[in-house]
């Protein structure tokens, strides 16, 4: 972790986003959000130190809801409100020292990496956008996991999670599930890779006031989130980094969204879900920031670079 980085707080919606600040000196930000249910420090430490390393700014956001930002229920992911506050995010990154507007990227991982093709398609302006491991598509996300799950835990989490949803209508507390478990287990993720969560982003217990719960009625939404479908829509350079043995996002719906995708550009490595923050880690941020110094910092970088077909 940087020890020059800093707090920063913006306004998003009804609350305020807190974010970690960077300082760079190249003149280019990178706008960073963690995976569902994660907060900034373990979703985005390991690639926003390297980023910063490398003279970029990087601005590394909770979403509301979560870590340290506003917002009430707690534990709560609401895809609109998401959007919302990375679009905040875009607003205030310009005001942050040595910025340059034109030179705005942005990059999430798993969920968010499914938000940036969302978002990325609605702001043409953006210089560049990374989508990691991205949920592209929750419905054969859904599909394809259904495997690791046995009948009565599956019947369990999804009766905890319509009573959440009718609890949240009338205001009551949420009712939370682990975000990772073994099959059998009730919980939002039971695939094999879904387990080295913990062991990827938060070694030692590195970062104890992490939450790692999530609202029961996240699955009720889940499989209808098709963020992939924005990518023909994308109009700046797009890099999405895929891992061939993810088994919770898969690669497959990502490869099709960097290939659909105007100024697509795609990156394979081998691992699950989790490998660009563990043995594909050297890899992941040597191929990102390439992609990030081309488009962000060479005016004369143009075309499709495709790795590992």
């Amino acid at each position: 972790m940087s020890e020059d980085r800093e707090k920063v707080r913006f306004v998003s919606g009804d609350a305020e986003c807190v974010a970690w600040h960077y300082p760079g000196t190249n003149g280019a930000c990178v706008i960073m959000t963690p995976g569902g249910g994660v907060t900034k420090e373990p979703g985005t430490d390991p690639f926003a130190t390297r980023f910063h390393e490398a003279g970029f700014t990087v601005l590394a956001l909770d979403y509301r809801h979560f870590g340290e930002s506003g917002g009430r229920p707690r534990q709560v992911i609401r895809v609109k409100e998401q959007l919302a506050d990375w679009q905040a995010a875009i607003d205030f990154a310009p005001t942050l020292p040595n910025v340059d507007p034109a030179k705005l990227a942005i990059w999430g991982f798993s969920l968010s990496g499914g938000h940036a093709l969302r978002l990325a398609a609605r702001h043409p302006r953006l210089a560049a956008a990374i989508a990691q491991t991205p949920l592209a598509d929750g419905r054969a996300a859904a599909l394809r996991t259904m495997r690791h799950r046995k009948p009565l835990p599956m019947l369990r989490l999804l009766g905890r999670g319509l009573r959440d949803a009718v609890g949240g209508l009338f205001g009551r507390q949420p009712l939370l599930v682990p975000l990772a478990g073994k099959p059998g287990t009730v919980a939002f993720v039971t695939t094999p890779d879904g387990l080295d969560g913990d062991r990827a982003l938060n070694p030692g217990n590195r970062y104890p006031e992490w939450q790692q719960a999530i609202a029961a009625r996240t699955p009720l939404w889940f499989g209808f989130y098709r963020p992939g479908r924005a990518a023909p829509r994308v109009r700046c350079p797009l890099l999405v980094l895929v891992c061939d043995q993810d088994q919770t996002a898969f690669a497959e719906p990502g490869v099709r969204a960097a290939r659909r995708a105007p100024r697509g550009e795609l990156v394979r490595m081998p691992g699950g879900h989790y490998g660009p923050f563990l043995d594909g880690h050297e890899r992941a941020v040597e191929a990102e920031l390439s992609f990030l110094h081309r488009h962000l910092l060479d005016p004369l970088a143009t075309g499709t670079v495709r790795y590992g077909e």
